[in-house]
């Protein structure tokens, strides 16, 4: 690899890690809790002022639970399929249905049944960047946003900003698998639906 192709990809790094942060809805306190890297290092990093080495990248692709060229953008190889593994996060299970850090994101989420005894008390919402828009594939999912306390059944979707105040539940016994497509820069679904009667 060139000098410039190699300077070209190091430059790319911090802002990547910045985008895959941001998604995952981590803070670098958080991260560097779980990495053991300094805060300072690690707002270094993301901001393009510490050169990455591979010292810093393994801890932080442990952590996010992705592979070590896609922090660093390796060249495609044209194969389209996504090797992407899956990961634990809120008790959930994220399917990652995409490969790059940029742009939207798509998850497969699969929610274990709520707890017995666990009832219908008020859900945690969290508000973050973005926009997100979800699609219900199996099982019920309880959707609290804002003041709206929602059920979403198999085949419904729904979308919102996710700087209004949001959380999820299983609402059946069952497990609940939905899609998740998110744009951690505000990014919205487009869907084009036939007109009726058509």
């Amino acid at each position: 690899m060139a000098d410039e192709d190699l300077s070209e990809v190091l430059t790319a790094v911090g802002p990547r890690l910045r985008v895959l942060r941001r998604t995952r809805g981590t803070t670098l306190a958080q991260l560097s809790e779980t990495t053991g890297i300094s805060l300072s290092t690690l707002s270094r990093l993301e901001s393009g002022q510490r050169k990455p080495t591979l010292e810093l990248l393994l801890p932080l692709a442990k952590a996010y639970g992705v592979q070590l060229d896609e922090l660093v953008g390796a060249p495609a190889t044209g194969d389209p399929r996504v090797h992407a593994k899956p990961f634990t996060r809120y008790g959930q299970t994220f399917i990652p249905l995409t490969r790059y850090l940029g742009g939207l994101h798509a998850y497969k989420q699969i929610m274990p049944p709520r707890p017995q005894g666990s009832g219908d008390g008020p859900l945690e919402q969290r508000v973050h960047e973005g926009y997100e828009w979800l699609y219900v594939l199996s099982g019920r999912l309880r959707l609290a946003l804002g003041e709206h306390d929602l059920v979403l059944a198999a085949g419904e979707a729904a979308e919102f900003d996710t700087r209004t105040p949001h959380g999820f539940a299983n609402a059946g016994d069952q497990p609940v698998e939905f899609l998740s497509l998110f744009g951690a820069q505000g990014e919205r679904i487009h869907v084009r639906a036939r007109p009726a009667g058509i």
